[in-house]
């Protein structure tokens, strides 16, 4: 079975994405790279987080390498980039990236994703905000991407129907080298600030938002890959305190991450976070599909029936 990794290995998301491979690789490795009596093998394509090399190394692992299924890619940008590639082509796809669009608005066949959507998580951050920690006024900053485009709307939607108000927004590129002129813009007439990063920008946001003597001023919340767990490693006590939500954490008690985060952090030196706990999920989902196919997975529609159908306890449960 020939399984390609759509991810990122440089730039601004290259945590997310190094850790993505790790993850795989050991989903993989744990079952002797055997899945339905067929050895697998993996080919992985770094996309650097650019959109149009997410469709060339799209291209090249379904003409070149003539991979059966992908998982990936990172960011729901690229996704977005090779949507009609996908349909076109008919590549099963198992995503990581959350790009809302892609499972609701104009769902593609042949995309699933066991992760969530971008602002799923920031739904329940925007609910708890208003009502348990009481919030009325808040801003939100978010990478000029699809995802933090899509996180923030979801968080903003939840929060003012619950009573709340966004009075500020603020979208810097997601390879902006200085958060300075962020900070200074900033409302000061706010209860909290909600971050909709990904990578490791968020870390970097908030140890500007230290020096800059804004600690302990305002709230600070986050969506689900704001301070990754990955990212953790790199972080003081300035992440003391700080919320997040997300649909996985490395310290969930349940049978498969009992054993998953454990090995991870033996092999890696640091916690699993959002991004390796979502290959590994792909991974189980991707056995789970195989095996009611005696890993027949050249057969797309019977393959993509049995994506669908799958049923299986994950690192982040059911």
């Amino acid at each position: 079975i020939r399984l390609g990794l759509l991810t990122v290995k440089t730039g601004p998301l290259a945590s997310g994405g190094i850790d993505m491979e790790k993850a795989l690789v050991m989903y993989l490795r744990e079952r002797n790279n055997t899945l339905a009596g067929r050895k697998v093998e993996l080919f992985v394509a770094d996309t650097g987080g650019v959109p149009a090399t997410a469709r060339t190394k799209m291209q090249e692992l379904v003409e070149k390498d003539k991979v059966h299924a992908v998982t990936g890619p990172l960011a729901a940008f690229e996704a977005l980039a090779i949507d009609d590639y996908i349909r076109a082509q008919q590549v099963p796809t198992m995503s990581v990236a959350a790009a809302e669009d892609l499972t609701q608005r104009k769902p593609n066949p042949w995309f699933v994703r066991a992760t969530s959507t971008s602002s799923q998580s920031a739904h329940g951050m925007a609910d708890y905000c208003a009502k348990t920690l009481k919030y009325k006024r808040m801003a939100v900053i978010a990478d000029d991407i699809a995802y933090g485009h899509e996180m923030v709307a979801g968080f903003q939607r939840v929060f003012e129907e619950a009573g709340g108000k966004v009075v500020q927004k603020l979208f810097p590129p997601l390879t902006v080298p200085d958060y300075g002129t962020y900070l200074a813009q900033m409302n000061p007439k706010i209860d909290a600030i909600f971050l909709g990063f990904a990578g490791s920008n968020g870390f970097r946001w908030l140890r500007q938002f230290n020096e800059y003597g804004l600690k302990g001023k305002l709230g600070v919340v986050g969506g689900m890959t704001a301070l990754d767990e990955s990212v953790l490693r790199n972080m003081g006590d300035e992440a003391l305190g700080i919320l997040t939500a997300c649909w996985d954490s490395a310290e969930i008690d349940n049978p498969v991450n009992r054993k998953f985060a454990p090995a991870f952090r033996a092999e890696n030196k640091y916690d699993p976070g959002f991004y390796a706990a979502a290959t590994y999920t792909n991974g189980a989902v991707f056995q789970a599909a195989v095996e009611p196919v005696k890993g027949k997975v050249e057969d797309k529609p019977a393959f993509m029936k049995a994506l669908r159908a799958t049923k299986v306890d994950a690192c982040r449960g059911p």
